[in-house]
Parts: C-alpha cells; structure tokens; sequence
C-alpha cells in the first residue's frame, strides 16, 4: 500500500467518531431517518448491539461510488476501508459497554455516558466510542453527573443464545 494510501485509511478510521455521530445522534434520533427504525431495536431490547450487514454493507459501498468520483476509487477504498476499522471498534466497545464489566476508568466513564444514553435521556449522549461530539454539539448536559450517578450500579447484561436463554444457562 502507497503512503497515499495508508493516509487515507488512517483518515477514514480518524473520521469514524464524526460518522458514529451523524449516524446515532442526528439520522437516528434528531431527524428520524431510515436509520432511526433499525436503532430503535437496540433501545427496545439492549441485547440487540450490532448492526446488520443489510445497513452497513450497502452503505459502505455507497460511500465507496460517492467519494470515488471525487478522490478517485483506491482512495476512497482505503477511506472507507479505515472508516469500516473505526465502525469495527465502535461495534466491539458498543458491546462491552453492555457485557462487560469495565476493565478501565475509560472504560467505565464510555458505559455511563451511553446507559444515560438508554435511561436518562436518549436525545443526548449519542457517542458511543467519544464524548467529544456531545461536548461540541450540546448534546452533553451540564448536569451529566447526575445522569451518570443514576445509571452506575446497573449490571452488565447476559448474553443471550439465538432461543432466547442465557448463555451457559440450562435449556432442560
């Protein structure tokens, strides 16, 4: 890979937090989108944390046809290719902030910024993976404390099989 190249990658990876913004917080909440009934799954049931290929996969390649008119296609494969690395991340983090206890003060503070997300006040706290863009967008309360103190003793969940019962737990 060209160096030209690997800058877009890091580029498109660097641009995930701006994106997981715009997905979550506007498409998905403020303006009520196409997108917004495919997140409200997760808000009805939190076990549901991944996103479907049937979203991602088209909109990658969308976005590959988009920008390849632009910079041209190998450039915007490895923008997207980096940008798909950060949706990765987001993926993997959104799921241990609702499996696992966190490993980190990081990590900690990423779980109650996204439950005050679910049982605060789902019009704010859209980051998943930063606060940055809620900082920058007002979409972090000045009393986000509080928030955060009201969600901090809630378990982690457990995860599920595809029939509905706890994993490890006995089906007989």
């Amino acid at each position: 890979m060209s160096l030209g190249l690997a800058a877009w990658a890091i580029a498109g990876f660097a641009s995930w937090p701006a994106m997981e913004y715009l997905v979550h917080g506007i498409l998905s909440h403020r303006l009520r989108t196409f997108v917004s009934p495919m997140h409200w799954v997760h808000h009805e049931d939190e076990h549901a944390v991944f996103t479907s290929a049937t979203a991602w996969i088209p909109a990658a390649i969308f976005l590959w046809v988009a920008l390849s008119a632009a910079i041209g296609a190998a450039a915007a494969g490895s923008f997207v290719a980096g940008l798909l690395v950060g949706f990765q991340r987001y993926e993997r983090v959104h799921w241990a902030i609702h499996f696992r206890e966190p490993a980190t003060a990081r990590d900690r503070l990423r779980r109650l910024h996204h439950l005050a997300h679910h049982h605060c006040d789902p019009s704010k706290y859209h980051g998943v993976t930063t606060r940055f863009f809620d900082r920058l967008l007002g979409t972090l309360p000045a009393d986000h404390e509080r928030a955060y103190a009201s969600v901090a003793d809630r378990p982690v969940l457990v995860a599920r099989g595809s029939d509905g019962a706890a994993v490890g737990e006995s089906r007989a």
